[in-house]
């Protein structure tokens, strides 16, 4: 990947970045609003409606800044698909496995109790594509843009996950049940999902944890997503009493257990890779 000299402040990139983001978006949604304006009721089909919409105005703005800004192409964002299949795939199992543990132990602690089940196959395919919009919006954004133009303007690489990490929390600030703890945990997520571009630059592996967590939380398992439900799912649930350990109605991203998983998802994954690294040195 061929990066050209950019002379643009970083500031100056990423203020302009967020403002003709929310500018655009802002400006669509008032027109897909009027469109709806007849309806009472938001539907399914508006919700995925104005997230589209919030897809079209990321990629629009990253179009704009990137070709008439910071000089550089499209592809730097990390969306090249050659040799990434795997990356889905890694994904996807990642978060198989941190909701089978985190489950596992909320339910084997008595924190979340399963209620019922019924297949909603429209809760599952609508949910799915709505998180699938969702995560490629957000990591086009976060990890693409913001993390990718710290990176490549110098900034220290876990100094820049921490920021776009930040960022990525204050966009999810005025989701309904917002507290601490949560908070805390969205900053965290941001570096779940951040830490392994810092390596690979390419975004495949996080839209695919952020696709499958998302999914498998909240239209599967029946968990509040960053304290929204949407969706019918899979598994009802009931919470016994309201704490710290099953993260209450912000659901499980809410929880001392999410917590501690994605920090040690974090290290695994920084491990990893400064071991690979160290290697390829070697052989070299």
């Amino acid at each position: 990947m061929n990066e050209k000299k950019n002379d643009t402040p970083i500031f100056f990139s990423l203020l302009l970045y967020l403002t003709l983001f929310m500018v655009l978006c802002g400006l669509l949604t008032c027109l897909v609003s009027l469109f709806f304006s007849q309806h009472s009721e938001i539907t399914i089909f508006q919700t995925i409606t104005f997230h589209f919409v919030a897809l079209i105005s990321v990629v629009a703005t990253s179009i704009v800044v990137l070709k008439w800004v910071d000089k550089q192409p499209f592809s730097i964002l990390g969306l090249s698909m050659k040799g990434r299949g795997k990356d889905v795939l890694y994904g996807f199992l990642s978060a198989v496995v941190l909701y089978a543990i985190g489950f596992g132990v909320s339910w084997a602690m008595g924190v979340v109790h399963v209620e019922r089940c019924s297949i909603s196959w429209r809760g599952l395919v609508f949910g799915f594509l709505f998180f699938v919009i969702v995560s490629l919006t957000e990591e086009i954004m976060c990890r693409g843009y913001v993390l990718g133009r710290l990176l490549r303007a110098g900034v220290n690489k876990f100094m820049a996950l921490f920021i776009s990490s930040v960022l990525f929390a204050v966009f999810h600030i005025f989701n309904p049940n917002m507290a601490f703890l949560p908070m805390l945990n969205m900053v965290i997520a941001g570096g779940m999902l951040g830490v392994s571009y810092l390596y690979t630059r390419n975004l495949w592996f996080p839209i695919s944890l952020h696709l499958f967590w998302n999914w498998i939380q909240g239209p599967l398992l029946g968990y509040e997503v960053s304290g929204t439900s949407l969706f019918p799912s899979f598994l009802q649930l009931s919470l016994p009493e309201i704490n710290l350990w099953n993260g209450g109605f912000f659901g499980f991203e809410g929880s001392i257990i999410c917590t501690f998983l994605m920090l040690v998802f974090i290290g695994v994954v920084i491990i990893y890779f400064e071991k690979a690294n160290k290697q390829k040195k070697t052989v070299c």
